[in-house]
């Protein structure tokens, strides 16, 4: 970070990462619910694959959720979403049976798919672009944390109260954030306590051919372009394993590893305190890769690179005999599925003009929940067959595969003649 700029922008990216902590605190609450709920809605594991698959449909809807925010701005748009995951979320206490759990988790799924076009908008239009690296990092420990917050806190509330309270309670810290977030945010050009200096230091350090020039994002056009589905097919291969970890890990411990509700909250969270420190790694170490010279696209695709190959520890889970050496190589794996996610998603700011992130994020991120559907679809059918190992063998090589087409694809010096520079 640059000296004597100022700190508004780093108080706005921390205001996000406030958002995304609630955000997936709301989306985890289920999964740590889920071996108390299965028995009082009568829901098999097949039955919880399928609600967890219509959850990830719902955030594949991401496309449209960032079209809207590219058109009514983040200030009403992130509250208006926030508005309606937390109240989705307290009405999964009224939830009866599974097809009604199924039904709220779809829409959802919708309201929280925001949280990726929401927060990479914010980046490019408040950090230059040698800080989005680490902004991006910022904004997604948001995800970590809110995943090693629920547990502490469902099982709380579940041996507290019941399971209808943990819904209640962490969908109520939604419309906090909500209220919060419309009453502080305003944009780089109306905030009142962003100084001049720190205003002209992000104007400098945005790239000339990233300037919005259309009135409006087009997503056809988007779908024509190379580096698009660069970014689409990397997240797709990898976002099975976040989809794991945040929904199947907390039943996996519960039904194979023998841990009850109180192992589950002393244990389930630290795969994602490892996370945390994946979304720091990652973009520190594209800087030090971009510091030997490497251009920022390749600095990134190389910081990728290295978290696929740290993510092959995973196929080791489902055959070690220690429980505790499991939940260390799910740690390991979940910091090395950070170190490489926060960088593909961050590239999206920089390969797109700021007009059409939010839009880019919200159908990259359509690709990226395609994947954890499926992912948790197959667990939800053959779990009970074959159990775990398997999928954690293919989860583990995913990313390489992620790597390889990241190389291939993306073609940076095609921005500018793909943005009509």
């Amino acid at each position: 970070m640059a000296k004597n700029t100022g700190m508004t922008r780093w108080g706005i990216i921390c205001l996000v990462m406030l958002g995304t902590i609630v955000n997936y605190l709301t989306r985890s609450a289920l999964s740590v619910a889920a071996p108390t709920m299965m028995a009082s809605l009568h829901m098999t594991e097949k039955n919880y694959g399928v609600i967890t698959s219509i959850f990830q449909f719902g955030i594949m809807l991401q496309p449209i959720a960032g079209y809207i925010l590219d058109l009514v701005k983040l200030k009403l748009g992130l509250a208006l979403f926030a508005l309606a995951w937390g109240l989705i979320t307290m009405a999964h206490a009224l939830a009866g049976n599974w097809q009604s759990l199924a039904f709220l988790r779809g829409l959802q799924g919708f309201a929280e798919g925001i949280a990726q076009p929401g927060g990479l908008k914010v980046v490019a239009e408040w950090f230059p672009a040698k800080e989005r690296g680490f902004a991006s990092g910022i904004y997604n420990i948001g995800a970590s944390v809110g995943s090693m917050l629920a547990p502490p806190l469902v099982a709380w509330a579940i041996l507290q109260y019941n399971w209808q309270a943990a819904f209640i309670i962490s969908g109520g810290l939604a419309l906090v954030w909500a209220a919060l977030w419309y009453a502080c945010y305003q944009s780089p050009a109306r905030h009142r306590r962003l100084s001049p200096v720190e205003r002209d230091y992000i104007n400098a350090g945005q790239e000339s051919h990233l300037e919005s020039r259309a009135p409006k994002p087009s997503p056809l056009r988007i779908l024509t372009q190379r580096n698009f589905w660069g970014l689409a097919i990397a997240r797709f291969l990898a976002d099975p394993t976040w989809g794991t970890l945040v929904f199947w890990v907390p039943l996996y411990l519960s039904s194979v590893r023998g841990f009850d509700l109180k192992h589950i909250a002393l244990f389930a969270w630290l795969p994602f305190a490892a996370a945390d420190l994946g979304c720091l790694f990652g973009p520190a170490l594209a800087l030090s890769i971009q510091n030997l010279g490497v251009s920022l696209i390749n600095a990134r695709r190389w910081a990728f690179t290295a978290g696929a190959c740290m993510m092959t520890c995973i196929p080791f889970v489902g055959y070690v005999s220690s429980p505790y050496v499991a939940i260390a190589l799910l740690c390991v794996g979940a910091f090395a599925h950070q170190t490489l996610s926060v960088n593909v998603i961050t590239m999206a700011s920089d390969l797109f003009p700021r007009g059409e992130v939010a839009t880019v994020a919200g159908m990259v991120g359509s690709a990226a929940n395609l994947g954890a559907l499926l992912i948790s679809l197959a667990i939800g059918l053959l779990v009970a067959k074959i159990g775990y190992g398997p999928f954690f063998i293919l989860i583990g090589g995913l990313d390489l595969v992620g790597a390889a087409l990241l190389w291939l694809l993306i073609k940076p010096r095609a921005v500018i003649a793909e943005t009509g520079s």
